[in-house]
């Protein structure tokens, strides 16, 4: 009688044991499926704000390369279609009618002046649609700022490409490098002292390295102005950083200064 008892007790000890073993892996299960589930919800919540980041940093670029075109095409207009319309007032209000050499010597004059501001009328107009240069392609969109840059007959630039550029590419990190290639320049030309710029596209490896020096006065990092280090550089850096990729500043007061910004493309 009492092994029996004693039988039952061991029996019930291990349904016990057993339903307290299953009882708490179930919690175990259960804990881990909320741990799991709160940190996907996190995790979808940080993309999220990841996404609503890069769009408005998109948006952003987008306005200041819009600011950054208004800029060139006033510059443009005054300085460059202005001055030719206004040799074409000039060479016209000075024809001789009396002297008819003369006054067809005057008139092709006028005539090459009109055609040369057409010309640069019609670049003006490619250059108001900012989309369609990005759409035609980040080596497109660069040349057509170094197009503009040349004009000033300031700087010799040397612009290279290397590998072939893939197919299908991102407009979105093609327009926030084109953004980037903008501020190098803005910088060089307003800060560097500098008469030449090199400028390297080299797509090679689902990879671009995009790189630009110039042999101007250089600069310590550490002694910068606030402004320069605070809207300039720090706005490549972060810039490269949101399209995945990094920047590489080497500047030496002197020597001159180059930029490497190295990302995964597309």
């Amino acid at each position: 009688m009492k092994s029996l008892i004693n039988d039952d007790f061991e029996l019930y000890e291990l349904i016990f044991v057993t339903a307290f073993f299953f009882a708490g892996l179930t919690g175990f299960i259960i804990y881990f499926l909320i741990l799991y589930r709160k940190k996907q919800v996190l995790n979808s919540i940080q993309q999220e704000k990841l996404e609503i980041k890069f769009q408005r940093e998109i948006l952003k670029t987008q306005l200041e390369v819009q600011e950054q075109t208004m800029q060139t095409i006033g510059a443009d207009l005054h300085d460059n279609i202005g001055q030719l319309l206004s040799l074409t007032s000039l060479t016209l209000n000075s024809i001789e009618l009396d002297n008819e050499l003369k006054a067809r010597q005057k008139i092709d004059t006028a005539i090459d002046l009109t055609v040369r501001s057409i010309k640069e009328m019609r670049l003006l107009g490619k250059l108001l649609q900012g989309d369609q240069l990005i759409a035609m392609g980040l080596p497109e969109a660069i040349r057509h700022e170094i197009n503009w840059i040349e004009k000033s007959g300031r700087y010799q630039i040397n612009y290279t490409e290397e590998g072939e550029m893939p197919a299908i590419s991102c407009t979105e990190k093609d327009l926030i490098l084109f953004r980037i290639i903008q501020e190098i320049l803005n910088n060089i030309m307003k800060h560097s002292q500098a008469t030449e710029i090199n400028i390297k596209l080299n797509y090679q490896d689902a990879s671009l390295l995009l790189a630009v020096n110039d042999n101007g006065i250089g600069f310590n990092a550490d002694n910068l102005p606030t402004e320069q280090s605070g809207m300039g550089l720090q706005n490549i850096q972060k810039r490269a950083g949101i399209i995945g990729g990094e920047a590489t500043i080497i500047s030496n007061q002197g020597e001159g200064t180059t930029i490497t910004i190295f990302t995964p493309y597309p």
